[in-house]
């Protein structure tokens, strides 16, 4: 695959992205490259256990996108360390969410006030595996308009953007039965009793938003 195609998909998601979140949030894409693991930062580094060279390499093309966005926001070399429940470690005053697939990673940070806790996840814009797709839709679902074909994936990443959201507020490990999505209504509920926003994009890949709290609530 050439540079310019590389590029290109960039360019499409990174459209696809900023028309779909909410003015005060910051979104980043990145097509995970050769060599994206030495993004890290020691500290960084550090803070994760010993993993596969892909999943640095990811993890790397996720930093790197968060370093811009939140050098944008005013902190400069924040060092987004890896908890240990695995979730990223945000400056104080700011929330964000990392993600990636096999081939692109994303970011989305903002401030708290305006959101209270965002989640983000990447998907292919591929059905879902059926033996994923009982496990992951229940009874309580609604997709709406949703093109079939890609519902199952959709609910998938959606489910994934809302327990990165939620986590951070109750520290509570949530299935995908513990999440009821409503796509039509682009909205969300758990059954710790949180509920989120979600917005979203197919074209050129799969990429949730949800939001809990804040003024985009």
């Amino acid at each position: 695959m050439t540079t310019a195609i590389l590029a290109t998909g960039e360019i499409a998601l990174a459209r696809a992205m900023a028309a779909m979140a909410p003015a005060h949030v910051r979104t980043g894409c990145r097509l995970i490259r050769e060599g994206d693991e030495a993004h890290l930062l020691p500290d960084e580094a550090r803070s994760m256990p010993a993993r596969q060279p892909t999943m640095r390499r990811a993890s790397g093309a996720a930093r790197f996108l968060a370093h811009r966005l939140l050098a944008d926001a005013g902190f400069d070399g924040f060092a987004v360390l890896r908890t240990p429940s695995g979730a990223p470690a945000w400056p104080e005053g700011m929330t964000g969410s990392l993600a990636h697939d096999d081939d692109m990673a994303v970011a989305a940070v903002a401030a708290i006030g305006d959101v209270g806790s965002l989640g983000i996840d990447v998907e292919p814009a591929l059905p879902l595996p059926d033996d994923l797709l009982p496990l992951v839709a229940t009874p309580a679902d609604r997709i709406g308009a949703v093109e079939e074909r890609l519902a199952g994936r959709l609910l998938f990443a959606a489910k994934e953007a809302v327990y990165k959201a939620a986590y951070p507020l109750d520290h509570r490990v949530l299935g995908y039965e513990d999440i009821a999505v409503d796509l039509g209504a682009g909205h969300a509920t758990t059954r710790t009793g949180r509920s989120a926003r979600l917005t979203w994009c197919v074209d050129p890949r799969i990429v949730v938003l949800a939001f809990i709290g804040g003024d985009e609530a």
